[in-house]
């Protein structure tokens, strides 16, 4: 039978035994060509209005507003659009009903009166059979329809019938629907994650459509695909929520700059632009931490009493007086307490003693703000006191009458006292204005608020901050506050100026008017008719028209609608501290594996990274199946770390490739490695189609990368490269389809599971010694 375009698959065998014939190829084809057609179209009257607005001539404030809105939605709506070149239908739903749809990754409307669907997106409600119906429970299906396209052409469908009655007669239910996973699972790597929504399993549809407004909890052990279902939840998230997340963002926090860059284009491919992709060494704005704390310093910079040392230290720097002014006390039993002297330029010497300060710092701290909004109170205090000193010295009545000076000449005296540059140098030096990086900075150079042992651990010797350094700049910056009364002031200025410009505008406007016609009623409106100066100056202020993530990421205080977190139990419990700041509605998705806990400082587990947070109002979800790892990788992999815990118990792997691993000795190391790379990587590797990781101690990097072609060493992989050089924690989260495991005893016992779990397809371990318990038994 031969009938043209697509002979190769112009008949399909699906799992009811009914045959596809060409004509139900064709019918798809011609479907999916009117889809894109109209893909086409919709993508044509986005661009068209971008350029309308971009070339129109106004330039008052309305007219910058309105073509500003325009560019940002038409724009947003491109690049939805753009998402669905590739793959954008996937999917068809025949119900028992007589009704038919298709699914795709986003919504496409026909351009007739009802805007009738053509292709309904993945996370409407409608398209939930598509992953949860089965024989038992069809929801309503008697067949679902799997289409499989390369650009724009139908390469292949594969049909599952859901009546029991045609699954009793065949006998073949179901069994095209896991062709159509075991394929993806079994494609080449690139180096780039890809969407799942072709093959999201009844599992983890659940997770990313769950109503919990809380925070979830996703476990899973490698392959399990958390971090996809993650990502899919964020995209399900936006299409549900769309107007609350649109003005709070999403935010997702990965373990480090390779991760992000793995994972970045799942979201684009789903539509989805509008989300701030982080790690936690980002998040603090204006600081970037590229450095690397030696053994041990991140566990102390992470523990959660850190928030009292640096409570402590701030308050220590809220200071009294500590010298006795020379020459005081003399010729007196009495004696003299220590004090600040004060040289002001017209009333010579003012001690600020200790009592007054002291007043004035109770005072200040009764407020309960920060240390640099509480600072004014203090400053007010001291101020108020030197000027009742300064009256009683020149108000003091020689006859030893009431004070000479009225209210009028005290308050007189206050002014100039409150603008001595003497007295607010003494202010600051006793409660002086701090910022985060100056107080972490101090703090880090001298931890003497630490035991002695701690402090040596963490003190700084080089000027770049650490990711475990963020938390405490974020804890500082709570401590601290900012005192913005000084910027808000000068906007008012500026405000003002604005106004006074606009009603000299106003006021020339209406000096111009015609009187021409006096005697005639007037029938037009001019400008003062119809706006004032304020409304007129506001038109000039410049509106902020940066997407949420941007302006988020910019912003410390920022609280976002949607925080999902992956790795999360490796973050440490002053990093919580942090997080749980950006979302105050702990609306979160935490996606993790306590068993692959690698980070010293890591929590590594769920009660005490929540307990002090949300207690136990959560949910814990696990997922069980392993898409990712072969059972015979999966085999050896458990039992490294069934020989520190016998109870553990791996996620259970779909599949079997018939490869077991192969673990070889040598004496020469990166002469092996080599070879190892040369002979273990499979065609789809040596052709450029797939990648490869080998995965070794950071010292080793430099020799291995020598003797590996093309190989770099270094913080930040490129994992679009065929072969690539990591340590096992810069491999958390990814997947190559073959893996090197280089001296695989001397990595902790975590991290070797985490590297030894990264490959799809084929396992290699190279060592010069002895090998770890666990994987000795496995040779």
């Amino acid at each position: 039978m031969t009938t043209g375009r697509g002979e190769a698959l112009r008949t399909h065998r699906i799992g009811s035994g009914v045959e596809l014939s060409s004509v139900e190829f064709r019918n798809e084809q011609q479907f999916i060509d009117e889809l894109y057609a109209r893909l086409d179209h919709l993508r044509d009257q986005a661009e068209h209005s971008v350029q309308q607005a971009l070339s129109d001539a106004g330039s008052g404030f309305q007219a910058r507003l309105e073509r500003d809105v325009v560019v940002a939605e038409q724009s947003g709506l491109l690049s939805a659009l753009n998402a669905g070149e590739n793959g954008l239908c996937f999917g068809r739903l025949e119900f028992s009903d007589g009704q038919d749809h298709h699914i795709g990754r986003i919504g496409i409307r026909q351009d007739d009166a009802d805007r009738t669907p053509l292709v309904l997106d993945w996370r409407a409600e409608v398209a939930r059979p598509f992953y949860l119906a089965t024989g038992h429970f069809p929801m309503g299906l008697r067949r679902r329809r799997h289409l499989t396209t390369r650009g724009r052409e139908v390469t292949a469908l594969h049909d599952e019938i859901l009546d029991l009655a045609d699954t009793e007669r065949t006998g073949h239910e179901g069994a095209d629907a896991d062709a159509v996973l075991l394929a993806a699972l079994d494609a080449a790597r690139t180096g780039r994650m890809h969407d799942i929504v072709q093959t999201i399993q009844a599992e983890q549809d659940r997770i990313i459509r769950s109503p919990h407004r809380g925070v979830l909890v996703v476990e899973g052990g490698p392959g399990t695909g958390k971090t996809a279902v993650a990502l899919h939840r964020a995209a399900y998230l936006l299409y549900a929520h769309r107007e609350l997340l649109a003005k709070r963002g999403v935010l997702i926090v990965g373990p480090n700059p390779a991760f992000l860059g793995y994972i970045g284009e799942v979201l684009p491919s789903l539509g989805e632009t509008g989300v701030l992709l982080s790690t936690p060494g980002e998040l603090f704005p204006g600081i970037r931490a590229t450095g690397t704390d030696r053994p041990g310093a991140a566990a102390v910079k992470g523990r959660a009493e850190m928030a009292d040392v640096l409570a402590h230290v701030v308050r220590d720097r809220q200071a009294l007086p500590e010298n006795v002014p020379a020459g005081s006390g003399e010729d007196s039993a009495v004696v003299p307490e220590p004090a600040l002297e004060i040289d002001h330029d017209d009333y010579g010497t003012l001690l600020l003693d200790r009592t007054m300060a002291h007043e004035a710092r109770d005072r200040a701290r009764a407020t309960g703000l920060p240390h640099n909004l509480a600072r004014p109170y203090f400053a007010f205090r001291v101020i108020d006191s030197l000027t009742h000193q300064l009256a009683d010295r020149l108000g003091a009545d020689p006859y030893g009458g009431p004070n000479l000076l009225g209210a009028d000449d005290i308050a007189q005296l206050g002014k100039e006292i409150a603008t001595s540059a003497e007295v607010h140098a003494a202010i600051d030096s006793l409660w002086p204005p701090l910022t985060p990086v100056q107080l972490v900075s101090d703090f880090l150079a001298d931890p003497s608020h630490l035991p002695s042992h701690e402090a040596e651990l963490i003190r700084r010797t080089t000027q770049d901050w650490t990711p475990a350094d963020i938390p405490l700049l974020d804890e500082a910056a709570e401590l601290l506050g900012f005192d913005d009364s000084a910027q808000r002031a000068a906007e008012e200025r500026e405000r003002q100026q604005r106004i006074a410009y606009a009603q000299g505008v106003l006021d020339l406007s209406q000096g111009s008017e015609s009187y021409e016609f006096e005697d005639m009623e007037n029938e037009f409106l001019a400008a003062h008719d119809i706006i004032d100066a304020e409304r007129m100056a506001e038109r000039q202020e410049e509106a902020d028209h940066r997407s949420a993530a941007e302006r988020a990421a910019a912003d410390r205080t920022w609280a976002f609608g949607h925080v999902i977190v992956d790795e999360a139990q490796e973050l440490s419990e002053m990093a919580w501290r942090l997080l749980m700041r950006r979302c105050p509605t702990r609306s979160m998705t935490l996606v993790g594996d306590p068993a692959q806990t690698g980070d010293e400082a890591g929590c590594g587990s769920w009660k005490r990274i929540l307990d002090p947070y949300v207690g136990d109002r959560y949910e814990l979800v696990r997922l069980g199946v392993n898409y990712r790892t072969p059972a015979e990788i999966m085999e050896l992999a458990a039992a490294v770390l069934r020989a520190r815990h016998p109870g553990f118990e791996p996620p259970s792997s779909v599949r079997s490739t018939g490869r077991r691993p192969r673990v070889r000795q040598t004496d020469d190391l990166a002469g092996a490695v080599a070879e190892a790379v040369r002979q273990s990587a499979p065609a789809r590797v040596r052709e450029g189609g797939g990648r490869l990781a080998v995965i070794a101690p950071r010292p080793l990097h430099e020799v291995l990368a020598a003797a590996l072609p093309g190989v770099r060493a270094g913080e930040e992989p490129d994992l679009t490269r065929t072969v690539v050089l990591l340590e096992p924690r810069q491999a958390k989260g990814l997947e190559f389809d073959t893996v090197i495991v280089v001296e695989p005893a001397d990595h902790e016992p975590s991290d070797l599971y985490v590297a030894l779990t990264r490959a799809t397809q084929t396992l290699g371990v190279v060592h010069t010694g002895r090998l770890p318990k666990g994987l000795t038994e496995q040779q």
